[in-house]
């Protein structure tokens, strides 16, 4: 199966994001994940194959397992099922496209930490606060929180960074009521999520939720609890007062401080070994939280 970089349905234009190919259908979307890979907001020259299927594949999982909890926007991933012209590109769009609803997106990313790493140490070195929340003096670098906290951030264009703020500051923006329901959710569905994949021997350390509202309810949308929106970490690896090994893109991360990477500009060609290593990181992820070999 060969890599995609892009898709081309057609004359049909999707929005192309950093690693998502997205094409408006009225009152539906079709997502479809490309093997492209991003690190440092900067899309790289050459894809990581297969990616886009595996992260995918992540989604559908998490949306299964957490449907006892939340409604999601997944309608459908059989290619058949898509509306023309879609349903004739079997072989760009298998594995790796969700059609789902359309909603009114809440302009919140919800980032859920159980353990304090990334910005959150970033900031509480400066502060003992992430986010405006206060936490115990004397913590190490990647130390489990006692409780998950909820730390969101604003969603910001393509090429801006998106900004931490308080949940005073969520409040402001979306309304009392559903920051609360965002909060509450977003901490519920980690929990269940961390537990389970606890049990897989790996430490789900943050990771970020989006929502959307159709019909006057609010469901789970976008990626969930993949190693591109969440920081996984193997269990048997852990050490807290250190930066951790992950189930992600640290190779392609780790390569571009080697060679002094600007962070910006065009992304550059990444080795054989990195793309190598980085997409069985991925793979790895799929098969220790599904139970299953990956098929694609």
């Amino acid at each position: 199966m060969e890599a995609v970089l892009q898709t081309k349905i057609g004359s049909v234009e999707p929005k192309r994001g950093k690693v998502r190919d997205v094409y408006d259908l009225g009152d539906k979307l079709l997502i479809v994940a490309t093997d492209r890979i991003s690190a440092f907001d900067v899309v790289m020259a050459n894809p990581i194959p297969k990616k886009g299927i595996v992260l995918t594949q992540i989604s559908l999982f998490w949306f299964e397992f957490l449907s006892s909890s939340i409604s999601h926007h997944l309608i459908a991933t059989d290619v058949s099922k898509f509306p023309a012209p879609f349903n004739k590109f079997e072989k760009q769009l298998a594995g790796r496209s969700m059609l789902v609803k359309k909603t009114k997106v809440f302009p919140i990313e919800c980032v859920v930490r159980g353990y304090l790493a990334g910005s959150g140490w970033k900031e509480y070195q400066k502060s003992q606060t992430v986010c405006g929340v206060k936490l115990a003096a004397g913590m190490k670098q990647c130390d489990k929180l006692p409780e998950p906290i909820f730390t969101p951030a604003t969603k910001e264009e393509f090429g801006k960074h998106d900004e931490n703020v308080d949940f005073n500051r969520c409040v402001e923006i979306i309304g009392d009521k559903n920051a609360r329901y965002l909060r509450d959710k977003s901490i519920e569905i980690f929990k269940k999520a961390s537990k389970y994949a606890e049990s897989k021997g790996i430490i789900l350390a943050d990771t970020k939720f989006e929502w959307g509202e159709v019909d006057n309810k609010i469901i789970l949308i976008d990626e969930v609890l993949t190693p591109d929106s969440s920081r996984f970490w193997p269990a048997d690896k852990y050490e807290a007062g250190r930066d951790q090994e992950s189930f992600d893109k640290q190779f392609v991360r780790n390569y571009l401080e080697e060679i002094k990477f600007d962070k910006s500009g065009p992304g550059v060609k990444l080795p054989d070994d990195v793309v190598k290593k980085t997409g069985e990181k991925y793979i790895e992820a799929y098969e220790r939280l599904t139970g299953k070999k990956f098929g694609f």
